[in-house]
């Protein structure tokens, strides 16, 4: 019987030593396959026969070993080795590798699977899928304003390729920047008009050239300031002004009658005291509220004799009036795209103006709507929104094309957040404005958390859908079905569902896949050694067999 053990003995080892054979050799030639996890092989010893039975020590003896002779070997586990795999970039959006221990939810034919293996496609339906075999990933689709239910109810994930995103018409305008608090007023303050009268080339009754300027309001708006001088009687003149909007309107007009010209001694006729002192009354101030133009004009330089006229005209030394915009493209109700501009002028220290408007949108009578108020800074530079009037500015514009009429806040902060009035110089730009033109799905990005992020031809962004994972208590319990999936069995536990992340303790990796976890060189080295163990247990049932061999020759 002894040999006979020690031959069954043998053929367990080989039998089971081909075993570990057979999983080694599974696992090299799924070395390449994405998201799989290599199996090992465990023995334990089967029965032993006792040779003899041990004893307890006595008083007066020491206690003896039991003997035992082993009757071979089994399997004691296959176990899978879950042990993270690298990533390789694919660049693929679709491509998704887990890192963690949570697996995809996939269903095929209403069965749910898992697997590990993320190299996914979109169907002909807008269905994430595996390419293998048709099973559709799993997870929560997010309803048309972008929100991800609540939960843990799983359902196909599905995206609409045709999904469109409506306009959404602009209401609100935030602002920010700075206008310089040293600025000069907006508003022309000063004309002055130099040079001479030729005396000798005007009759009585004739006109000088005009003497043309341009003035601004306090809103920056230009406007035509044309003076001459008519010639009433010798050495005495009348000053003729006319104001001019920039269509050519007549704005307003004035004189200033009975300018007597007296030689000074020296052969230069310059104004005489009584002709100076109408210069100094309210006759050289041009003051017209209705179009917010209030401007002092200074002709006491003017000379007249027979030489060469050479008048001119300057406003403010010709300087640029200080105009402070800025634009931005709003959106109404259909999607066309407007732009917004804004513009603030000074006109007192601390105070100034804001006209906002939509240039070529007709509004009443034809004419384009401007919106305008004031802004008082505080000393500090900030802005305090009671100081803004009206207190709740708003553009209201008709869109041209049937869209809704468009109301639209204008938001210029508060405190140092929004506009502010320092030093520093002078520039206004719209920080955010609400509204976007009509758009259409034109690529997805899938975050870390499994949010799978449309992305529209506007710039725009929406969440579509998020993947689920499942966890479970004992990942060796699930059984191998193929095409890189499990399925929950006995020793398993139940899925437990749950959102990438925190919660489960894994992440998403997007264009990229988890690749096997199968170590080549510990793979051989395996297999050197279930070689071995192989040859040497077919070594002792070479060795029983000839010595058995003996056994019966002990006839001869």
């Amino acid at each position: 019987m002894a040999l006979l053990t020690s031959l069954f003995a043998g053929v367990s080892g080989l039998r089971n030593h081909q075993s570990m054979m057979d999983v080694i050799g599974n696992n090299i030639s799924n070395v390449n396959t994405i998201g799989f996890k290599g199996s090992r092989v465990t023995f334990s010893d089967t029965f032993n026969q006792f040779v003899k039975a041990g004893t307890n020590p006595t008083e007066n003896t020491g206690g003896t070993n039991s003997f035992q002779v082993g009757l071979g070997m089994k399997i004691n586990s296959i176990d899978r080795n879950w042990n993270q795999g690298t990533f390789e970039r694919t660049g693929i959006t679709t491509d998704l590798g887990l890192q963690g221990q949570g697996m995809f939810v996939l269903k095929s034919n209403g069965q749910s699977f898992f697997s590990r293996a993320g190299a996914f496609i979109f169907d002909a339906d807008g269905k994430l899928v595996s390419p293998q075999n048709g099973a559709v990933v799993q997870g929560k689709v997010a309803s048309q304003e972008g929100v991800i239910p609540p939960g843990n109810n799983l359902e196909d994930i599905v995206i609409d390729t045709n999904l469109k995103l409506p306009a959404v018409s602009t209401t609100n305008i935030k602002w920010g920047g700075n206008l310089k608090s040293n600025s000069e007023l907006t508003r022309t303050q000063k004309v002055i008009q130099r040079g001479n009268i030729n005396s000798s080339a005007l009759a009585v009754g004739d006109s000088t050239a005009p003497s043309v300027a341009t003035v601004y309001n306090e809103y920056g708006n230009p406007y035509k300031l044309e003076i001459t001088y008519e010639k009433t009687a010798a050495n005495t003149y009348t000053l003729d002004w006319t104001l001019k909007d920039e269509e050519g309107n007549n704005i307003d007009d004035g004189q200033i009658t009975g300018l007597v010209y007296t030689d000074n001694g020296s052969g230069v006729f310059t104004l005489d005291a009584a002709s100076l002192a109408k210069f100094d009354g309210t006759a050289n101030r041009v003051n017209i509220p209705s179009s917010s133009i209030d401007f002092v004009f200074d002709a006491t330089t003017v000379t007249q004799n027979s030489s060469t006229a050479t008048l001119s005209i300057s406003a403010d030394n010709n300087r640029i009036p200080n105009v402070v915009g800025g634009s931005v493209t709003i959106f109404d109700s259909l999607g066309t795209a407007h732009q917004v501009t804004l513009k603030f002028t000074k006109i007192d220290d601390n105070l100034w103006t804001w006209t906002a408007g939509v240039p070529g949108q007709s509004t009443i009578d034809g004419k384009p709507l401007n919106t305008s108020g004031t802004i008082l800074f505080n000393a500090d530079g900030t802005i305090d929104p009671a100081n803004i009037s009206p207190n709740n500015p708003q553009l209201t514009f008709v869109p041209k094309g049937g869209a809704n009429t468009a109301v639209i806040d204008l938001d210029f902060g508060s405190g140092f957040g929004g506009v502010t009035q320092t030093s520093s110089s002078s520039v206004v730009s719209a920080l955010y404005q609400n509204g976007s033109p009509s758009a259409s799905l034109s690529n997805i990005n899938i975050d870390q958390y499994g949010n799978i992020v449309g992305i529209f031809s506007n710039g725009s962004s929406r969440n579509l859908a998020q993947i689920m994972v499942a966890t479970f208590n004992n990942l060796n319990g699930l059984i191998s079905v193929g095409d890189n999936m499990y399925s929950a069995y006995a020793n398993s536990g139940e899925p437990r569902i749950s959102s990438l992340g925190e919660e489960s303790g894994t992440t998403v990796q997007s264009g990229a896949l988890e690749q096997s976890n199968v170590d080549l060189s510990e793979e051989f080295t395996r297999m050197i050694v279930s070689q071995r163990g192989f040859q040497a247990n077919a070594r002792v049932i070479t060795t029983a067999d000839n010595l058995l061999q003996e056994i019966t020759n002990l006839i001869r």
